[in-house]
């Protein structure tokens, strides 16, 4: 019966509609309203009415028309984003409504089997097209059972049991609202006006107005400005002027303790440092920008020592240099290292960055051929990036010093360069540049912490392989390379059950009075101290490469370097003896040793310690005043404006710090212990001595202090 099939699944489809529709409009509503909202007339609208609200005057009417030109698109295209999600909200609506007619065609059976048990599974054969008789007879029993059993309630029940709501489409709908209208917020917000370009308070007759000079060299534009908060580039000049001046001459008060008479011609001051004055009771601050010193980096290559290809042709490099205000000088300085052991040659060049249209900053890209830098195989290219800016006192920045290495050819064995002549292989590389290698490593795994294991395994393991070549180099001038296994072969041959030696014997003999050349210090014909000082650097070089098989590049350090001073003093063992001169004193004297007399007996370092007192005495007895209420000491707060000024280096705390200072000159009682704890905070590496001393005296004191035999 395919007419009352239908109408069950329109019944069930209904339901499904009735249960998903409110839903779907809870995931549009948001897009809709970001859209409407966000509409081009609709923030044309708000923008007028906005600007209809301000104050008209030439230069905020300047600028508020040209922010207005800048972010004239800025609402069109964040209404365009929610008209998008909006459209693709649809989209998905649509989609989801075709995806439940398709499973209420296909699971509806199976459906009302599961919410209706009377019908014994065998909802089924309605779905079925009926081709006998007792099918059709089965299918109308089936329907009028149906009818009897089956209610509105079971259609809702059998919606709210196969629909469940929708958390992750309302999330992102109401994530993309909000994304739309932070973008239009954001765009259409007022920028803020440049340094030179902040808009001025009005200066009024008979009021203190302010006159900026930034300095010539940061390009920054001279203003004008009523009394009010400010911040200027570091070392600009600051007047204090008043027209039309009533009544007393105005005094400006700074904040270090500075007093500045605002004369016709002005008050002058050069500002080096953030501070504020007060003029009639009212406190402005005037927060100064230091240059900052010019910010180099290298982008390419990407890590500190890059290995070229055998076959490389040219390397890219890419650097760039930018400053705040302006770079003069930006230049790629290059070392080229050729040779190899300790017969290496340098060569420096110099290569100025080009300019560019902005003058804060020089980047340069460029793909260098191997001709251009000069190297060939076997050689290693160190280059750094060094810039200067333009003010009177440059600021001088320098890059980390990268390696370009490109390998040589294949090593030969050490078998097959140990030869009478001692010729040194191409590939040896000499105790300082291990050293090198090792404290890049060491200053690799300082700047990128998370550096892979293997990576750090490898090259540990490369820098340990190169100081076992350079072990065994040396180690042939002690006979090490016919005596590097000879203990293990001359334990075998005892333990294979040779014959022993007779006393007497030629063999015994000939040890005794012989010179064995086949042991490692009879092999050569160097000195005895030759030998220890060459066995010393042996061990060194050994302790190095086990601490860098050991993955501890850091400690393998020590060991390396006292190896090369070993190195050094072999090579000029026989040109020079120099006599250790230096007198390092005892710490007790010598007629004070052993006699039980402890009178002067102080270590003289331990006096010249102490003499060194870190708390001045006048800041540590402002410290104690502070926790009274009693009168402060006289200078009182040019100790404290000296302490704060010289140890308080936060822009902030120190005006902060300033304004306590005044308060308490000013007579506020509870600001004092504000005061002590900012002067506390400055002397943390002495606390014991800011500790309140005893008032009272105890007999004991006095006769300690001589008081009693005084009396």
């Amino acid at each position: 019966m395919p007419g009352a099939t239908d109408h069950l699944r329109s019944r069930l489809w209904t339901a499904i509609l009735r249960r998903r529709a409110p839903q779907w409009l809870a995931i549009l509503a948001p897009l809709a309203i970001a859209a409407i909202a966000l509409h081009p007339a609709t923030a044309t609208t708000t923008a007028t009415t906005t600007a209809a609200a301000a104050p008209i005057a030439a230069s905020a009417a300047a600028t508020a028309g040209g922010a207005a030109a800048a972010g004239a698109t800025a609402p069109t295209a964040a209404w365009l984003f929610a008209l998008a999600a909006t459209a693709l909200c649809l989209v998905w609506i649509a989609v989801d409504a075709a995806r439940w007619r398709h499973r209420i065609n296909q699971q509806w059976p199976s459906w009302l089997n599961e919410a209706i048990p009377q019908l014994e599974d065998s909802s089924t054969l309605l779905a079925e097209e009926a081709r006998t008789s007792i099918a059709k007879l089965q299918q109308q029993r089936l329907q009028a059972r149906l009818a009897d059993i089956l209610t509105a309630d079971d259609y809702k029940s059998i919606a709210r049991k196969r629909t469940r709501f929708a958390i992750l489409p309302l999330v992102l709908s109401l994530l993309a609202a909000g994304s739309a209208a932070a973008w239009h917020g954001k765009q259409t917000a007022p920028a803020a006006p440049p340094q030179a370009m902040q808009a001025n308070k009005p200066i009024v007759d008979g009021e203190v107005h302010l006159r900026v000079t930034p300095p010539a060299y940061t390009g920054v534009a001279a203003f004008e400005t009523g009394a009010r908060d400010i911040q200027i580039p570091q070392y600009s000049e600051v007047r204090w002027c008043i027209n039309n001046p009533r009544g007393a001459q105005p005094v400006v008060e700074l904040g270090d303790g500075q007093t500045l008479p605002v004369t016709p011609d002005c008050a002058k001051l050069r500002i080096e440092d953030s501070l504020f004055w007060r003029i009639r009771g009212t406190r402005y601050n005037i927060r100064v920008t230091p240059d900052q010193p010019p910010q180099v980096t290298i982008a390419e290559p990407n890590e500190l020592i890059h290995l070229l290809a055998k076959d490389a042709k040219t390397v890219q490099l890419s650097v760039s240099a930018k400053d705040d205000y302006a770079i003069t000088r930006a230049s790629l300085h290059m070392t080229l290292a050729r040779g190899s052991g300790e017969n290496i040659r340098f060569s420096d060049k110099e290569v100025p960055l080009p300019q560019s249209a902005d003058p804060k900053k020089r980047d340069w890209r460029k793909q260098w051929t191997l001709a251009e830098l000069g190297m060939e195989p076997g050689d290693e290219l160190y280059f750094f990036v060094r810039a200067t800016d333009n003010a009177p006192s440059p600021h001088i920045a320098q890059s980390p010093t990268y390696t370009l290495r490109l390998p040589g050819p294949d090593a030969e064995s050490l078998d097959s360069t140990a030869l009478p002549t001692m010729t040194k292989p191409e590939n040896l590389r000499s105790q300082r540049q291990i050293i090198i290698d090792t404290e890049q490593l060491v200053a690799d795994l300082k700047a990128h912490r998370d550096m892979p294991a293997a990576t750090l395994r490898n090259r540990s393991e490369t820098i340990a392989a190169d100081q076992t070549k350079l072990r065994l180099r040396y180690g042939q001038f002690l006979g090490e390379e016919s005596s590097l296994f000879g203990e293990e072969e001359h334990e075998e041959h005892h333990e294979s059950g040779g014959a022993p030696e007779r006393p007497g014997s030629e063999i015994s003999v000939m040890k005794a009075f012989g010179h064995a050349h086949d042991q490692e210090g009879n092999a050569t014909i160097f000195d005895p101290q030759t030998k220890a000082i060459l066995r010393r650097a042996l061990a060194a070089m050994w302790d190095a490469e086990k601490a860098l098989r050991a993955i501890s590049p850091k400690t393998a350090l020590p060991p390396e370097y006292k190896a090369l001073e070993a190195i050094k003093e072999l090579q000029s063992a026989e040109r020079v003896y120099l006599h250790r001169t230096a007198f390092a004193p005892p710490a007790l004297k010598e007629e004070k040793r052993m006699t039980g007399d402890i009178v002067g007996a102080m270590s003289y370092k331990r006096e010249q310690g102490a003499a060194n007192d870190s708390v001045p005495a006048e800041v540590r007895d402002l410290v104690q005043a502070l926790s009274q209420d009693g009168a402060l000491p006289a200078l009182w707060s040019k100790a404290a404006r000296d302490t704060i000024g010289a140890r308080i280096t936060d822009q902030e705390q120190k005006l902060s710090a300033q304004r306590t200072v005044q308060d308490v000159q000013d007579g506020c009682v509870p600001c004092r212990a504000e005061l002590r704890a900012w002067l506390r905070g400055t002397l943390a590496d002495a606390p014991v001595l800011l500790q309140a001393r005893p008032s009272a005296e105890t007999p004991f004191s006095k006769a300690w202090s001589g008081k009693e035999q005084a009396k």
